[in-house]
């Protein structure tokens, strides 16, 4: 079939609804259908999986071997435990495997198609073969009455007594993500932890300037933010701080926090000075320039103020400039927001959520999955991961 093609042979009675053919939504559909049940799948785009379509740089990071319930960020740290030990990384390794879809595994255990993520798209489109699809319908309104969810949508009304919500967050609006999720829980009486922009560059301030000049620079650190801390690459905006190490420390990060940053990660705290001994005449600038790119180089020397060679330093001044290199602060005016950030830190509570079914306790027959909820997974497959483990639960209990 034609992706985005709406496919509804029939108007049965539907046994679930499912709103929101991304990742979480499709999984759930799928294993509901392929469980018996009659599902209707709707999404206001005209086609399913537009977060998918540009993620890995369009070859889909599609999970994380290092997948575990630590690495994900949520109010309740324990709640993501269930859903993912009962659908793993290699569940859904084997599923690409079925289809023929030849992978790659990149660093730090992040798996990508060899090819394209529309070969991801369309093996769940595959999958979900007797899912009625209503794609480029916008949902007008949902009720609840007599163990019955109503779904008007387009022109259409439907019904079902199971409701699955898996229209994401806000981040990347121009793929039409909206807080639907928020607005449709609080109406049945779900509480929202405060969604924020998450996986997401950070600006800086005019005092950083001097940084913002070295737009296009990159190099590997260990950033951190809070008690949390990534080793990976970062990159230097002209609005401020990028790269996986920024993009991972963002959603520990807090306006008013500073963020440390290492750019000697495998350097000694005496570096400095043993380098003074061995090359007296060596300069800061050129000390860095030994593992730091030259630009970046000579803005921190500039910013330490160590002027002429290193034999003309005190060690106790060397000192000082090894430590601040190894926790350099810089406090970002924000992030770039909702339009750049790849996921969305917050969302519905898992309180009133089962972490076995992800079913609202007090609303029996309906269930939040993947980014709509508060489960937040690290770059690099975490937040694909999960939408499979939330959504083949949810599936598996309608």
């Amino acid at each position: 079939m034609v992706l985005g093609q709406n496919r509804i042979a029939s108007r049965p009675p539907y046994d679930v609804i499912v709103l929101g053919a991304g990742a979480a939504g499709m999984m759930a559909a799928r294993v509901a259908q392929q469980r018996g049940r009659r599902v209707l799948l709707i999404d206001h785009n005209g086609e399913p999986g537009r977060k998918i379509l540009i993620s890995g740089g369009g070859r889909c990071n599609f999970t994380n071997l290092g997948t575990a319930p630590d690495r994900f960020i949520s109010a309740n740290p324990h709640f993501a435990k269930s859903a993912l030990g009962r659908y793993t990384p290699q569940d859904f390794v084997a599923l690409v495997e079925a289809h023929g879809i030849a992978w790659h595994e990149k660093t730090l255990g992040q798996l990508f198609c060899d090819g394209s993520a529309r070969q991801i798209v369309a093996m769940l489109v595959d999958e979900c073969a007797g899912v009625d699809f209503a794609f480029g319908h916008g949902v007008r309104d949902v009720s609840h009455a007599d163990g019955r969810f109503t779904v008007s949508h387009g022109a259409r009304t439907d019904t079902a007594p199971a409701l699955i919500v898996a229209t994401g967050g806000p981040s990347i609006p121009k793929l039409g993500a909206t807080s639907f999720a928020y607005e449709l829980a609080r109406r049945f009486g779900l509480k929202v932890v405060e969604p924020r922009p998450a996986l997401v560059p950070l600006t800086l301030s005019s005092a950083d300037a001097l940084f913002q000049a070295l737009s296009g620079v990159a190099t590997q650190v260990i950033a951190r933010a809070g008690k949390a801390a990534f080793r990976e690459a970062a990159l230097f905006t002209h609005r401020g701080l990028s790269g996986p190490a920024i993009l991972q420390a963002s959603s520990y990060w807090r306006h008013g926090e500073t963020v440390a940053i290492d750019f000697a990660p495998d350097a000694p705290p005496d570096w400095l000075t043993t380098a003074k001994r061995a090359r007296p005449r060596l300069t800061l600038k050129a000390a860095l320039a030994d593992t730091l790119p030259a630009r970046l180089a000579e803005a921190l020397a500039h910013r330490l103020a160590l002027a002429g060679e290193l034999a003309n330093q005190t060690d106790r001044a060397l000192t000082e400039a090894a430590r601040r290199l190894k926790d350099w602060r810089f406090e970002p005016t924000g992030t770039e927001g909702f339009a750049k950030a790849e996921v969305t830190v917050g969302g519905i509570s898992t309180d009133g959520l089962s972490s076995q079914t992800m079913m609202a306790r007090k609303v029996p027959g309906l269930f939040a999955i993947g980014e709509a909820v508060d489960v937040t997974g690290w770059l690099g497959g975490y937040n694909f991961q999960w939408a499979w483990a939330s959504g083949a639960a949810a599936g598996g209990a309608v």
